[in-house]
């Protein structure tokens, strides 16, 4: 049977009964969407597509719990933000170790040496002092700033979408990612990146 013009409440319905295609049907039908919330989060593909995964596990042991009050995708988008904080936060331990070992006496990462050349070197050293300002200046934002800015963004989702992952009202997540906006727009102005919009 086509599942094509089946709904989500239907397919959800089918999965509960064991029906595995049809939840199949609901991971392809979301995958991308899922993906890009993870890897807004994250900022890694691989680390979204293990996110993704867990995301996609976690929301099939939880299906029964799944009320129908937003949709599918929505909760399903919940599922996997959670999933892409939660392992964020994991990397961020892991990551902060890492790069406490393995810093030489510059300070510079050895992972700061792995970079594609850009024409000039001039213009090398410009791109990558202003990628690591704007970089900078999004990790210092409070947490609440920072994945509304980033959700943002991504240009994958409503507000109303957001409001539901980041559990704030839209009006909230509105404001949050356009005082995101504007701090990281002052801190580059304060570390001489005047000409940012």
């Amino acid at each position: 049977m086509s599942t094509v013009r089946v709904s989500d409440a239907d397919l959800v319905e089918r999965a509960r009964q064991g029906d595995a295609a049809a939840f199949g049907e609901l991971i392809d039908r979301h995958r991308s969407a899922v993906f890009r919330a993870a890897l807004a989060a994250l900022g890694s593909h691989a680390d979204a597509e293990d996110a993704a995964q867990e995301a996609f596990l976690a929301a099939y042991r939880r299906l029964g719990s799944f009320r129908g009050e937003a949709s599918f995708k929505t909760w399903l988008l919940t599922i996997a933000w959670h999933q892409a904080i939660n392992r964020r936060r994991s990397l961020g331990r892991i990551w902060r170790r890492i790069t406490a070992v393995n810093q030489n006496e510059s300070g510079e990462s050895p992972l700061d040496a792995i970079a594609a050349p850009d024409p000039t070197p001039e213009a090398a050293a410009l791109d990558r002092r202003l990628r690591q300002a704007i970089q900078s200046a999004i990790r210092r934002l409070a947490p609440k700033l920072r994945d509304s800015l980033l959700l943002a963004q991504s240009g994958e989702y409503s507000y109303e979408e957001m409001a539901t992952m980041l559990k704030a009202p839209v009006g909230t997540v509105k404001w949050r990612v356009s005082e995101a906006r504007r701090v990281v727009r002052q801190q580059l102005r304060d570390h001489g990146y005047d000409h940012v919009a």
